[in-house]
Formats: C-alpha cells, structure tokens, sequence
C-alpha cells in the first residue's frame, strides 16, 4: 500500500474485496491557523495552511483490510 493520497486521476481499490468507495483513513496534518477572536472571546479559524500531511494506515470499510489497498489510475476502475 502506498503511504500517499490518490492523485487526481487515480483512487483507491481494495485488492481483497474489490471496494473502490469506502475506506478508513488515519492520517497525521501539520498546519498553520490564523485564529481571530471577537471581544467576547469567540473565534473563528480564517485560514488554514497545510504544511505537511502523512497517511498513517488506509483500511477497507467492507472487509477491513488494510494490506491489500492499491492505488489505481481512475480510468482503470469499473464504473458500475
């Protein structure tokens, strides 16, 4: 399995039961947050960068493997 997201023109396949749609995904983000505070102590996040972010396990919701992920290209996938 590989440890990166799926580009855009690639997904996910669970090489165990076939899934293509739902999968569990653990992942760690490193971000900077611009946070601002009304006068009464409220805050609301304005903008978020992401410096960094790391799949830690990807895990198929249908039969629960996590060993038999594979990332394909989209075109590659049956579409019914």
């Amino acid at each position: 399995m590989s440890d990166a997201l799926p580009e855009p023109h690639q997904r996910w396949r669970c090489g165990g039961c076939g899934n293509l749609t739902r999968f569990d995904v653990s992942r760690t983000r490193s971000t900077t947050e611009f946070w601002h505070f009304d006068l009464a102590g409220r805050h609301e996040v304005e903008q978020v960068e992401l410096r960094s972010e790391t799949v830690g396990s990807v895990t198929c919701r249908w039969c629960g493997r996590s060993d038999a992920i594979e990332l394909i290209d989209r075109s590659d996938a049956p579409t019914s």
